[in-house]
């Protein structure tokens, strides 16, 4: 008997690789209005700060910004925001050969994935708008009563982990032909691990990522 093809995975980092930008700022903008965004991002530049020179990790950096943004709301509100924003603001923000690229993928029959750091508060109704498969990302915390604190309810969905996440959830990673997108050190690891990686573009677009 002939060889039984293996099936096809499409993961495509988010910010930076299917936008132009980073979404969590814009988000936040969104949730908190220009003003209490300015005021929070400028009690926030320690932090940031700290992050860009390399003295605290990307997860601790993270959690403390979100903290100081949006720690306090409920969750039930922050969907409602990142529903409005999926439909909003982010089509604005999306690169137009990556959504053909994403198209093209779902016309194979490809399974297509989101493996991203960003937030599923809007991660993913904006996926299950362009009728993508799966979103593997960060997702927050909750308390009891169904309020955030800032601190995240899985590991930021970066580097290593975006590997791991994506095993976990499609299987061992030789049972697959893995096309991997992305740009920026956060994919290295699953980039490395895809048969078909793309850094930077798109194929057949002249446009860098």
């Amino acid at each position: 008997m002939p060889p039984t093809e293996k099936p096809v995975v499409a993961a495509f980092d988010f910010d930076g690789t299917v936008t132009y930008r980073d979404t969590l700022f814009p988000f936040l903008r969104h949730v908190l209005g220009t003003g209490a965004f300015a005021r929070r991002g400028v009690a926030s530049l320690p932090v940031l700060a700290a992050y860009g020179t390399g003295l605290m990790a990307n997860d601790v950096a993270k959690a403390r910004t979100l903290s100081r943004f949006i720690g306090g709301m409920t969750l039930a509100d922050l969907q409602a925001l990142g529903a409005t924003f999926a439909r909003d603001n982010l089509p604005r923000l999306v690169r137009p050969r990556a959504l053909e690229r994403l198209r093209w993928h779902r016309q194979q029959g490809h399974r297509c994935v989101i493996v991203s750091a960003s937030l599923d508060l809007y991660l993913e109704p904006w996926a299950a708008a362009m009728e993508i498969d799966e979103v593997l990302c960060t997702r927050l915390q909750v308390d009891s009563d169904q309020h955030v604190n800032g601190a995240l309810a899985t590991a930021n969905c970066y580097g290593k982990e975006k590997l791991r996440r994506l095993e976990q959830a499609v299987g061992p990673r030789g049972d697959y032909i893995l096309y991997a997108y992305g740009d920026s050190r956060g994919d290295r690891e699953l980039l490395a691990a895809a048969d078909h990686a793309w850094y930077r573009t798109m194929p057949g677009s002249r446009e860098s990522v």
